[in-house]
């Protein structure tokens, strides 16, 4: 039997559509105001562009029963055993085989069929509309708001993209498919669902009634590219002798939190930092959604995992984070903290288990260890104030501050050390800082790093473990450049 024949059997006739709804296209949804997405290149055989010209509804009708027939009627079991370049190439012939059959009087081009064929391989192998969007590196989000409505993110900027699913029952398959791949769910009683791609993205879907205008879909992309701190000195998120003191501070096992608002760049930041982590210490993770690239071979990864239908079954980061300190770990990274679970991950860093990182939503270093001490709160256990605040500082002993300034850019505003109490405050002494003196004429932020003349006390704990620091790095008053 030939492979098409495998692929799909018994292709029979279909109601055709009548050629007066395809013979033109519908006027496509006019674009809101937005900053103007860089030009991209022209669409390859393997995506259908993720900016190319806007689809009319005829072309969508068109993939669309292009793409039902091949589902009602494919072999599924060859999908799991055909190469997955062999069986595009199958399903682009059978595609033009129905288009051949059916759709003779729809004027196509080669450039049309060719993005036909690709969106419909999307359809049956990936997630539809969104494949080239995940497969252009130089997308970070991919953001819809509604089934006509989608917006990318490059380079800290927000554009509208071309790409739009057929409606809210399409875009509700593809979430759907993304799910349940990771053995979660999403329906009326469950209408917010955090899940991942395959690669790792991270993403948040929400349906009716909770989302008003139909299902709205969240995905923060995966980076194939694991940055290192002197990635982050390229991009200028902050300068080498910064880099350098932060690589002392993961050698010598100092705790740190890592601060910033959403799409500051926590999570790269942590990356970067675990990079320094030796390579002979057991590392044990936890996270929500598992994103985190560690490069160590010694690593536990644990996910958290939702209820299931019947509210049962639900495993959250309080219950890992106590799990794994039966795991005998070395160093415990828990991707953020956003709950009760800060109690447990304070409790750890405070009997025996430095060299802790996590991260945490807050606009300043100050409001990150107000955050801590309200989650804490959260946890039910009745702790005096002044005893909690001593609690996070005996804890904590570095705050990296970071955020996305206005031209999208990303940089380290502050790194902090906590230095203990003073009544009923906790101490802190900042020791670099970034300053703002303006925007350029392309709108990009100018600014420079200081150093705040304090010489931290963890520097010592630096020397001690072989990490030599420059004998001006902490004068008042110097400055970095970028």
């Amino acid at each position: 039997m030939k492979p098409a024949e495998r692929v799909l059997r018994g292709l029979g006739p279909t109601r055709p559509i009548p050629p007066a709804r395809l013979a033109g296209p519908a006027p496509a949804a006019r674009p809101e105001p937005g900053p103007a997405a860089p030009p991209q290149p022209a669409p390859s055989p393997g995506g259908s562009g993720a900016d190319a010209a806007p689809r009319g509804q005829a072309f969508y009708e068109v993939k669309t029963r292009i793409h039902d027939r091949l589902v009602e009627t494919m072999d599924l079991t060859v999908l799991e055993s055909m190469p997955a370049d062999r069986l595009r190439g199958e399903i682009a012939r059978l595609a033009e085989r129905i288009l051949a059959e059916e759709f003779a009087a729809v004027p196509l081009n080669a450039a049309e069929r060719l993005s036909l064929h690709a969106e419909v391989q999307d359809e049956v192998l990936g997630l539809g509309p969104l494949e080239p969007l995940l497969a252009d590196p130089t997308v970070a989000d991919i953001l819809v708001n509604r089934f006509d409505q989608v917006y990318v993110e490059r380079r800290g900027r927000l554009s509208r993209a071309s790409v739009r699913f057929r409606d809210d029952e399409h875009l509700r398959k593809i979430i759907d498919r993304i799910v349940t791949r990771v053995g979660r769910r999403v329906d009326e009683s469950s209408p917010m669902v955090d899940a991942r791609l395959a690669d790792g993205s991270r993403v948040n879907a929400i349906i009716p009634p909770l989302a008003l205008d139909g299902p709205s879909l969240s995905i923060r992309k995966f980076s194939k590219d694991k940055l290192e701190i002197a990635d982050l000195v390229h991009y200028k998120a902050l300068t080498p002798e910064i880099g350098q003191v932060l690589a002392g501070v993961v050698k010598a096992r100092l705790n740190v939190l890592i601060s910033g608002g959403t799409g500051s760049g926590k999570t790269t930041m942590l990356n970067a930092l675990s990079r320094f982590i030796p390579t002979h210490e057991r590392i044990v993770t936890i996270e929500d959604a598992a994103e985190l690239q560690l490069k160590q071979d010694h690593v536990v990864r644990l996910e958290t995992r939702p209820a299931n239908i019947e509210g049962r079954g639900e495993v959250t980061q309080r219950d890992l984070v106590k799990n794994c300190l039966r795991m005998r770990p070395d160093r415990i990274i828990v991707g953020e903290v956003r709950g009760p679970e800060a109690l447990d991950m304070l409790q750890a860093m405070n009997t025996g288990h430095d060299g802790s990182l996590t991260t945490i939503h807050a606009n300043s270093a100050r409001d990150a260890l107000l955050r801590l001490e309200t989650m804490v709160a959260m946890a039910g256990m009745a702790i005096e104030p002044r005893s909690l605040k001593r609690y996070i500082a005996s804890a904590l002993e570095v705050v990296v501050q970071i955020a996305r300034l206005g031209d999208g850019s990303r940089k380290l505003l502050s790194l902090q050390e906590i230095t203990g109490m003073e009544g009923e405050v906790i101490t802190m002494q900042e020791i670099f800082s970034f300053e703002q003196t303006g925007v350029d004429e392309q709108g990009k932020v100018r600014g420079l790093f200081r150093s705040a003349g304090v010489r931290p006390k963890f520097a010592e704990r630096l020397a001690a473990m072989g990490v030599n620091l420059d004998g001006g790095l902490f004068d008042a008053g110097r400055v970095f450049t970028v």
